[in-house]
C-alpha cells in the first residue's frame, strides 16, 4: 500500500513545459498595449546652428527687461530686487511700453526679456521665473484677441488671427548663458 501512495505523489506533477510560452506572450502583450507618457518640457525653439559670428549690437538698456535669479533663488529684475509674483505684472508693463520710453514707440516689437539665471538656481525656481515671464505673454495676446476678435487665444484660432496677434506682440525672450558660482555677470 505504501508503494502506490508514492506512484500517486509523483504523477501528480504540473507540466511546465509551456510557462516559458505564456510568459512570453504576457511580456509582448504588455509591452504592446503600455503607452509611454512623454515628459513634456518648455517648448522652445532654437535659433539655427550658424558658425558665424553673431552682429552685436548695443542695444539700449532700458529697452531690454533683464531679470537675473542667484544661487539663492533670488530675483534681480532692471537691477531692483523682485518676488516671482510680481513678475509677470512688470513684464506686461515693460512690453506694452507705457509712456515711460520714447525708444519702443513702435509698441511691443522693441522689448527684449533677458533672462539670466545661476547654475546654483533651483529648478522649480528657474521653471516658476519663465512661466512667469511667458504668461505675461500669453496674458497679453489673450488681451489683444479678446479685444479683436471677441474670443481668447487659443490653438483653435484661426492660423491668420494667431499670426497677426503675435506679429504685433512678439515674443522675444532671450535666455543668457548660466553663470557659475561667484561669476561676474
Amino acid at each position: 500500500m505504501a508503494k502506490t501512495k508514492t506512484r500517486d505523489r509523483m504523477n501528480n506533477e504540473i507540466n511546465a513545459g509551456s510557462m516559458a510560452d505564456i510568459a512570453f506572450l504576457l511580456l509582448i502583450f504588455f509591452l504592446v498595449t503600455t503607452t509611454i507618457a512623454e515628459d513634456k518640457g518648455i517648448l522652445v525653439k532654437l535659433p539655427p546652428w550658424s558658425d558665424e559670428e553673431p552682429d552685436i549690437t548695443r542695444l539700449k538698456e532700458r529697452n531690454v527687461f533683464s531679470v537675473l535669479v542667484n544661487a539663492q533663488n533670488q530675483l534681480l529684475v532692471r537691477e531692483e530686487p523682485a518676488r516671482i509674483g510680481e513678475l509677470r505684472e512688470r513684464a506686461k508693463e515693460f512690453i506694452m511700453n507705457p509712456t515711460k520710453r520714447p525708444d519702443l514707440a513702435e509698441g511691443p516689437r522693441n522689448a527684449i526679456i533677458s533672462l539670466k539665471n545661476d547654475r546654483g538656481t533651483d529648478y522649480d525656481t528657474y521653471l516658476a521665473v519663465y512661466n512667469e515671464l511667458k504668461g505675461a505673454y500669453d496674458d497679453l495676446w489673450d488681451e489683444l484677441s479678446q479685444r479683436r476678435y471677441g474670443q481668447p487665444y487659443s490653438e483653435e484660432m484661426p492660423f491668420a488671427q494667431r499670426k497677426a496677434i503675435r506679429d504685433e506682440i512678439p515674443m522675444v525672450l532671450s535666455e543668457a548663458e548660466p553663470t557659475n558660482f561667484g561669476e561676474e555677470q
